[in-house]
């Protein structure tokens, strides 16, 4: 299953330097009706895309938001200009269906 989305990248404020960005409500159920077998902390394993960067990482449910929240590592930011408060482009598959 795949989505599409643009979202602000945002920084944790309870851990600096961790920045995420929020799937959105509807992607976000979607994701949630997807059966597959429970993994630590209700991670589920996807594919991203952000400009010319892809790499494998997990989505974590927020109870605060009732989203689920994409961590967006420091060589992506880094290498596709990113800035806490801009809008990011992402694809997002998820994997082991």
């Amino acid at each position: 299953m795949r989505f599409e989305f643009t979202a602000p990248l945002w920084e944790w404020s309870s851990q600096a330097n961790w920045y995420f960005v929020t799937v959105p409500e509807a992607a976000s159920e979607d994701i949630r009706e997807i059966p597959r077998p429970p993994r630590g902390f209700g991670s589920v394993r996807v594919r991203v895309t952000v400009g010319g960067s892809t790499w494998s990482t997990s989505v974590f449910p927020d109870s605060t938001v009732g989203c689920y929240v994409l961590p967006v590592k420091k060589a992506v930011r880094t290498a596709e200009g990113l800035v806490a408060g801009g809008d990011v482009p992402v694809s997002l598959t998820v994997l082991n269906l």
